[in-house]
């Protein structure tokens, strides 16, 4: 199929798919005038790629995801190499959860400072107003 055929399948862009063939991750043969063929096998590689990349992946950590589809797997997720980096993903997701629950506390805790802050120099400038 052409690039533009691949692309409306995939729900994705010719640009994107020129982007991924630059980084290794699609392949495309050319027919004998140049343009780009690909094969069937590409459309799930594509939407992998895109499914990872919706959800925060770089690049180099999907590579792991389409050599496990190119050897035949129905999915990325299952070979050992995908695993590590699912692993690896979800430690820095937690992480970064725990970060933001600390960063709400602290938020919390500065608002309900200026609250008694503001509710007590109110309280002093009515009493001083009588």
């Amino acid at each position: 199929m052409l690039i533009g055929e691949l692309a409306e399948r995939a729900g994705t862009s010719t640009r994107a798919l020129r982007y991924y063939e630059t980084h290794g991750l699609v392949r495309a043969g050319r027919s004998a005038n140049g343009y780009r063929v690909y094969d069937e096998a590409e459309l799930p590689v594509v939407r992998e790629i895109r499914a990872l990349l919706a959800v925060g992946f770089g690049l180099d950590d999907i590579r792991p995801f389409v050599a496990c589809l190119r050897a035949g797997n129905a999915s990325g997720h299952v070979c050992p190499d995908s695993v590590a980096v699912l692993r690896r993903k979800l430690a820095e997701v937690d992480a970064g959860i725990d970060r933001l629950h600390a960063v709400r506390q602290e938020l919390r805790d500065q608002l309900a400072h200026a609250i008694t802050h503001r509710e007590e120099t109110c309280s002093r400038l009515r009493r001083t107003a009588r």
